[in-house]
């Protein structure tokens, strides 16, 4: 595989996690912004893109295939999960 290649199959792995992290911030500065007004963006981006990552890779690891409905819904209850810490929703 050339490293062109390998750098397409990387992106297109890590992009539903890099859509998920986008989709939860901004979702959380438009209904939730007295929660979300203290954060920025790129932060909460950022530890959300790594929880998805992780999350992708030990599906990947776990399953032994990619772009199993497993995986994505851990995904999405893990993002979510991490988006409610950083948002300190237990405070309500």
């Amino acid at each position: 595989m050339s490293p062109l290649a390998a750098l397409n199959h990387l992106l297109n792995f890590a992009a539903p996690a890099l859509a998920l992290a986008l989709l939860l911030v901004l979702a959380s500065h438009l209904f939730m912004r007295k929660m979300a007004i203290t954060h920025g963006w790129l932060v909460p981006v950022a530890i959300n893109f790594v929880v998805g990552c992780t999350v992708l890779a030990g599906g990947l690891a776990w399953l032994g295939r990619d772009g199993k409905m497993l995986t994505y819904a851990a995904l999405v209850l893990a993002c979510a999960s991490s988006q409610w810490l950083l948002l300190r929703g237990w405070r309500g």
